[in-house]
């Protein structure tokens, strides 16, 4: 059944009977015997991995079979990643449940703790690894055991210019809990506690979001006035936590060695800043033809010369928005990968069968939706805050492509399963897509039809055009705090610029959306990921390009893309489709589709 199709059919409350996830998958419970024993043991096998192997990387590589030796610590410290990251991976998805609850945020934070202080005996080993002699670790590397490891070793080897000491990285190690992740779970935490008045309701965050998406215009304005009203409230709050980061994050470069302030995401996300410049340069070259043009063309369907700025996501006028059942947002992103790959719907049907999803809005839940892979000999969790909107339907696609992403990375290991950024989000990108595509095919309705070309066509605007203006804003932030602290009001004028450049005139910013940097959660847990959305969004759109072109044989060249997790550089990945994200003219390939897509809306009859 299709998102038009069930309008009619719907139930009264869409968060009624929605899944929540079984942790006991990991664990049993927080005071479980199964969870002491593990943390204990990891604690114990990481102080013996280093009795063991500490000082002595440098003989096992000049010995007679340095293959072999050296294969056995790399054994033994993959099988400790998984169990740090096992026990790591419970305790964070415990508190994302809800991280209003005392006992949750203690326990995470006291494994947190824990987890730390154990990971410090192996902080060592990748340091040690960089400092071998190039050669001999080449031919170690050149025969099995040790060969199955050596995209991984090749792979940290890109870290070697930016290492400290061993003493100096364990001290930004342990000192990390108080310091970054403080100020991360300082921000979690009060994010978590404001409640927001809209009419007769008091709301959390995410159901507050969901209000700006309402067919009221009315309530569209309730709800931005009472997310400034809170979010000036707390700015004191939020403006220190982001000027305390961003100087964290300068002192670390600094001492690092990183001269611009985004290097160290492109070297984390394995990809050049020649790449990213290039993308970036060629998102501001399109504002014009993409986000002024279609809001301009928005505005004209209100009647209006511009809209105000809790306008911009309202659904299209004499438009009815469905309400999405949660059974009917299943069977749709199913439907749509398994025309796809049968494989693939498979992967994605485990999610739903198996207990790896947690749907329903809660209060102290987490906002917003993520896909947790937890660790290769355990499996992944997603995380949804289901309102029954179109979008939800989306969001659900995006993370289960995450999910499918995920499994098949897992079989390489706990060291080479993980995916850069810029990778990881293609998956989730392009199940959007196939679920997308699926329900336009089944839409005949020329005003249902126009709906969601319209909604697809705002969906990537929020992908490229806006994450590429989160990225901008980070980078004037994140340069200027090394010439001081920005005020609050500085924060709101740089916000303001960058979203009028981006937006451009047809948007009208109100009072009070400049507080609204404030509660974007990736500018606190990882500056800079931002970009990594418009990346994954143009490299779907050139990847569905070829499939359109030619569908023999790409679900598997796909599907092996996704399997190689970290194994490989984007350029490899993306070489047997015929595309290089080195040359400039790729990304026009990916922001012409939704050119195009916005001139289908245009021919449009009103």
């Amino acid at each position: 059944m299709t998102m038009n199709e069930s309008a009619g059919t719907v139930a009264a409350d869409p968060s009624e009977a929605l899944p929540e996830w079984d942790l006991s998958h990991l664990y049993p419970g927080m005071a479980s015997p199964e969870f002491a024993a593990d943390l204990a043991l990891a604690e114990a096998d990481s102080k013996a991995f280093a009795e063991s192997y500490r000082g002595r990387l440098d003989e096992l590589v000049r010995g007679s079979n340095a293959s072999e030796a050296l294969a056995e610590p790399f054994r033994t410290y993959e099988a400790l990643e998984d169990l740090l990251g096992r026990l790591m991976s419970y305790a964070s998805l415990l508190y994302a449940g809800d991280t209003s609850d005392p006992a949750r945020a203690k326990f995470y934070g006291d494994t947190q703790d824990r987890l730390t202080a154990a990971s410090s005996h192996l902080l060592f080993f990748t340091l040690e690894l960089n400092r071998l002699d190039e050669g001999l670790l080449a031919a170690a590397t050149g025969s099995e055991p040790l060969a199955h490891w050596r995209p991984w070793i090749e792979d940290i080897a890109k870290d070697k210019p930016y290492q400290l000491d061993d003493k100096l990285e364990q001290l930004f190690h342990e000192k990390a809990v108080t310091g970054r992740g403080a100020w991360n779970r300082l921000f979690d935490e009060t994010m978590s506690a404001l409640r927001f008045r809209v009419g007769d309701e008091e709301l959390t965050l995410e159901p507050t979001l969901n209000k700006l998406q309402d067919p009221d215009g009315a309530v569209r304005k309730a709800a931005a006035d009472a997310l400034a009203v809170v979010f000036r409230t707390n700015l004191r709050t939020f403006t220190l936590i982001t000027n305390t980061l961003a100087k964290d994050k300068e002192i670390s470069d600094r001492w690092r060695g990183f001269a611009h302030v985004a290097d160290s995401r492109h070297l984390a996300n394995r990809v050049e800043r020649e790449v990213v410049d290039a993308l970036v340069a060629a998102v501001h070259e399109a504002y014009p033809r993409l986000s002024h043009r279609y809001y301009a063309l928005k505005a004209r369907w209100f009647g209006r010369e511009t809209l105000d700025h809790w306008d911009r996501n309202a659904p299209l006028p004499k438009v009815a928005t469905p309400t999405i059942p949660w059974d009917t947002a299943r069977e749709t992103v199913l439907t749509a990968y398994g025309d796809f790959s049968p494989r693939m719907a498979d992967i994605a049907r485990r999610f739903f069968d198996e207990r790896w999803i947690d749907a329903p809005v809660r209060p102290g839940k987490a906002p917003g939706a993520f896909a947790h892979p937890t660790v290769p000999s355990a499996h992944p969790y997603v995380l949804l805050n289901y309102q029954g909107k179109p979008r939800d339907v989306m969001t659900l696609a995006h993370e289960l492509g995450h999910g499918v992403h995920q499994v098949l990375a897992a079989p390489n290991g706990a060291l080479m399963a993980p995916t850069p950024l810029t990778l990881a989000e293609t998956a989730s990108v392009f199940g959007e897509m196939l679920t997308f595509r699926k329900l336009l095919a089944a839409t005949a309705n020329p005003l249902q039809r126009k709906a969601m070309l319209a909604a697809k066509v705002e969906d990537m605007i929020n992908t490229v055009v806006r994450q590429i203006a989160f990225y901008t804003f980070e980078l004037k932030v994140h340069t200027e705090r090394r010439e001081g602290e920005l005020t609050s009001e500085r924060l709101g004028e740089i916000w303001l610029d960058v979203q009028r450049e981006s937006l451009g005139p047809a948007i009208r910013f109100g009072e009070g959306y400049e507080t609204f940097w404030s509660y974007i959660p990736h500018f606190i847990h990882s500056p800079f990921y931002v970009y990594a959305y418009a990346f994954g969004d143009c490299l779907v759109n050139s990847l569905y390009g070829v499939y359109q072109r030619s569908q023999d044989g790409f679900a598997e060249r796909y599907l092996a893309m996704l399997s190689a997790g970290g194994t490989k550089h984007h350029t490899e990945l993306l070489a047997p489709f015929g595309l290089d994200a080195r040359d400039p003219a790729f990304w026009q390939i990916g922001l012409s589709m939704i050119a195009d897509l916005i001139g289908e809306l245009e021919v449009m009859e009103d």
